[in-house]
């Protein structure tokens, strides 16, 4: 049986109603990322940054999820052991669709950090600057999101996934953001075969064996019924 790691990005999420950095209207429009997604942001001025969180939590606590969770954890379902879901979404989008285990690279909403003593917590709809840490009890509290400059989690079980992969496919990520960008070289140096869908290809030309163009919604569910025997390959 194949041994399958799948990389989620933004574009898995965005028919549920979650944005993406590159929405024009969208929720990260309206906030300079310096000042919400970085570790000097918040010591400067930690009220905004939660303020930006707070939106980002409720919108993706009121999103359901799609036809391409769905997909993923029915795979996973039919395929026990041998598919490792790793995800740049902070949504639990995935979870709520019935997958297992998956691995949050940047950290998810739903949970909070201790910027003191690094207790880790099931966050609050909202959360507040003066809240205090269940572990320490400093009022240190932030969301347990990796901002830009800070290390992605879980990197050392990612690679070892991928480097006893047989198949890598990145599903609706954009391909520019290292080192999730740089996961389909390292699937490839091992000689791994390597997909991408997406709404339209990365910009390297060449990078993956295949591409699937279209919606994640319908190009997802047809790839999952190909790889489980149900459908002809997807162009």
């Amino acid at each position: 049986m194949k041994r399958i790691v799948i990389l989620t990005g933004a574009g898995v999420s965005a028919e549920s109603g979650l944005g993406t950095f590159r929405d024009k209207d969208g929720l990260w429009t309206r906030y300079d990322l310096s000042q919400v997604a970085t570790p000097d942001g918040f010591a400067r001025n930690p009220a905004l940054v939660h303020d930006f969180y707070n939106a980002r939590r409720a919108n993706a606590m009121d999103a359901m999820p799609n036809a391409a969770h769905a997909a993923l954890a029915r795979l996973q379902a039919a395929r026990p052991g041998s598919v490792t879901l790793v995800t740049q979404n902070v949504d639990d989008l995935h979870e709520r669709a019935g997958a297992q285990d998956v691995i949050h690279m940047h950290g998810q909403l739903m949970r909070a950090l201790c910027a003191a003593c690094g207790h880790r917590w099931d966050a609050p709809r909202v959360m507040a600057v003066d809240a205090a840490c269940p572990g320490c009890g400093k009022p240190r509290t932030r969301p347990d999101i990796v901002w830009f400059g800070e290390i992605p989690y879980h990197m050392d079980r990612i690679l070892a996934a991928i480097a006893a992969c047989d198949l890598f496919v990145a599903i609706g990520t954009s391909g520019e953001v290292y080192p999730a960008a740089g996961f389909v070289e390292e699937a490839a140096m091992i000689g791994a075969e390597t997909l991408e869908i997406n709404l339209e290809p990365t910009p390297v030309p060449g990078r993956f064996d295949r591409v699937i163009e279209g919606p994640a919604s319908e190009t997802v569910p047809a790839w999952v019924d190909e790889v489980l025997g149900g459908a002809a390959p997807v162009a």
